[in-house]
């Protein structure tokens, strides 16, 4: 059979794999990506054969692909947060997003510069890379619908939404140690426009959009019934503009894309009446057809938002599928020695349980709310594309096997340890947790 073919039937036999054995799954204590997981080392090198990369060789494809998986995810992210930005529950995730993962980055960096002896460049750039939580991987530990208000739930959603973003200048902070980026003088120009102006105007170009575009549909919906159907050509379009954009304006193109899905979910909680319908229950239960649901006055910003999450939710899966499978197949017994897999229990025992316990000092969480949060830092399809985009960017390659194993580790350790605990620790909490009202 040709190799084309063989990937048609691969392919075909994992995806009807997963939807036959979806329901299953959910009663286990495993997660889809542990399977993917599975199937990528199978796949691979080592075992079939069918799958050949190179994390060098193939940085530039591996970039653009865990790209898109982001984004997806990212503009899914702020579509299932309704909650204000101006609420207080906001605080949580973003001292997550921001003090742990800063203090996250200086602990990895300062342990890979004592144990491996690499520069500190290198430190920070490893830090950057594994510092973000993931927004792809950790789906089991977030909100599972734009209604709930679980604030552990809550805050581990919004700090994998803001993290993938707010780690960028610390990434770009290693490269320019490195001599691979302009920092400044006394770091003026990474402070001026790395820190302070591509997140201030990432967040505003998002968030512009966002709500533009929204508005728009509405009111060319509700006025004029028009724009009617193909809601998933307008998430790829919103999407593909924030991030255009963002990354045209030399702004973080992550923070741009979540902002307007953010942004996206406002404009239809300011406009719609509380609903938690889907878009066939909104049809169903007002005997209504779809296009008169996407136009009428009180439904139609509910179910512009539901269509337009589901859309999302199918991509992020699809996403999800392709990047922890090729990390499967990428992973090595290279992997199996001291200097790729010491950072593992370092970063899940201490450094992370310490990062949240400093960043949420005083936050008023609940104990059992600082361990999961402390446990549950999934790092995943967010860690691939910043190794990626530091190999394309031009890693010295005296540095690179080290850096390489130590995220391939890192993120496969995440996988199957998180995985294994993620139901039942979960469930446990789901019996002794209140929404927060």
């Amino acid at each position: 059979m040709e190799a084309h073919l063989v990937w048609f039937v691969v392919t075909g036999l994992l995806f009807i794999g997963m939807a036959l054995s979806g329901s299953a799954i959910s009663r286990w204590p495993v997660t889809t990506a542990m399977l993917y997981l599975a199937v990528g080392v199978l796949l691979g090198p080592h075992v079939a054969g069918l799958l050949h990369l190179d994390v060098g060789t193939d940085a530039g494809a591996l970039e653009r692909v865990s790209e898109l998986a982001v984004i997806v995810s990212l503009f899914t992210a702020g579509l299932k947060l309704r909650i204000p930005v101006l609420d207080r529950r906001w605080l949580i995730a973003v001292r997550l997003a921001v003090a742990s993962m800063a203090i996250t980055v200086a602990l990895v960096a300062t342990a890979v510069v004592v144990v491996l002896g690499l520069p500190w460049g290198v430190g920070i750039i490893v830090g950057a890379i594994l510092a973000p939580t993931d927004p792809v991987l950790a789906s089991d530990v977030q909100v599972e619908h734009p209604f709930d208000q679980n604030r552990l739930r809550f805050a581990l959603t919004g700090e994998a939404s803001l993290n993938d973003g707010t780690a960028f200048p610390f990434l770009m902070l290693g490269l320019g140690l490195l001599g691979l980026h302009d920092l400044g003088s006394g770091f003026w120009r990474w402070v001026a426009i790395d820190v302070l102006w591509a997140t201030a105007a990432g967040l505003g170009v998002g968030a512009a959009l966002g709500t533009a575009v929204g508005k728009l549909v509405l009111y060319l919906r509700r006025t004029h019934r028009e724009a009617v159907g193909l809601d998933d050509f307008l998430a790829l379009g919103l999407i593909a503009l924030a991030y255009g954009i963002a990354i045209a304006c030399h702004a973080y193109g992550f923070l741009a894309v979540f902002a307007a899905g953010l942004a996206l979910r406002g404009v239809e909680r300011q406009a719609s009446v509380r609903t938690r319908q889907s878009p066939a229950e909104l049809t169903e239960r007002a005997g209504l057809s779809e296009e008169e649901a996407a136009v009428h006055p009180d439904k139609a910003p509910a179910y512009m938002a539901q269509a337009v999450l589901a859309f999302n939710e199918q991509l992020e899966r699809i996403g999800e599928v392709a990047i922890v499978v090729v990390v499967g197949a990428l992973l090595s017994p290279a992997l199996l020695t001291w200097r790729a897999l010491w950072l593992i229990p370092v970063l899940f025992v201490i450094i992370r349980p310490l990062s949240v316990v400093i960043g949420l000092a005083g936050a008023g969480v609940t104990r059992q709310e600082m361990v999961l949060s402390g446990w549950f830092g999934v790092r995943g399809v967010g860690s691939v594309f910043y190794l990626a985009y530091a190999l394309v960017h031009g890693l010295p390659a005296p540095f690179r096997d080290d850096v390489v194993n130590l995220t391939l580790a890192v993120i496969a350790a995440s996988v199957l340890m998180h995985g294994v605990t993620v139901t039942p620790l979960m469930a446990r909490w789901g019996k002794k947790a209140a929404d927060v009202p």
